[in-house]
């Protein structure tokens, strides 16, 4: 999962450590507790398999400082001396067309293990970076796990129990049911999207 949000944050932009365990943290929420020592592990594996790249930081000059007055042929002299030191900026990283196709692959990957809800939601976190028949293939999964949650659900209603086992189990099926409905509304619009301007204004000079 990890992983899977790392390079979605880096598909927006090229980003520092300390900004993308921030943008991480926001993603994944307070509970993760993303820390530096499982980010930098993390992205020294992806820059390994060249699935993300640094960005080659800047580097800006810091005069010598002056000890006195100088005047004369020795003050044009120290002028003309180069920098001993460099300030270099915090190095950032990018993604990678490899990093890309990996991403892509990670949001239709069958999510078999783990904390299936929060991978469902990252992965529509940055669903729009896939073609809308990936997109489509991710939410129609979603809606057949849903389906199967809410009839197993219904199946075993409690017939017994006091009022507030009751209440939880049905607390619990209608969370389901619209879980199911904002998924079946999400489905809908990727029929309903917004046509790119670009593409009128070809049509319509041809």
């Amino acid at each position: 999962m990890l992983d899977l949000a790392i390079l979605g944050l880096l598909k927006e932009q090229p980003l520092h450590g300390y900004e993308l365990k921030k943008r991480l943290g926001e993603t994944l929420g307070s509970l993760w507790g993303i820390s530096y020592g499982s980010l930098y592990p993390a992205l020294r594996r992806l820059e390994h398999d060249g699935s993300i790249e640094i960005v080659a930081p800047e580097s800006v000059s810091v005069p010598m400082p002056s000890t006195g007055s100088l005047d004369g042929d020795l003050a044009a002299a120290r002028q003309r001396r180069p920098a001993k030191a460099t300030r270099r900026t915090k190095k950032a990283y990018r993604i990678t067309p490899p990093g890309e196709a990996r991403l892509a692959q990670l949001l239709v990957d069958d999510d078999a293990s783990g904390d299936v809800e929060r991978i469902f939601a990252l992965k529509l976190a940055f669903c729009g970076n896939l073609d809308p028949e990936a997109r489509l293939e991710v939410l129609t999964r979603r809606r057949a796990a849903l389906a199967d949650r809410l009839a197993h659900a219904r199946r075993a209603s409690p017939g017994r129990g006091d009022r507030y086992t009751r209440s939880l189990f049905e607390h619990r099926t209608q969370s389901t049911q619209r879980d199911l409905e904002w998924v079946d509304a999400l489905i809908a619009a990727e029929g309903h999207d917004e046509p790119d301007p670009s593409r009128i204004e070809g049509a319509q000079a041809s």
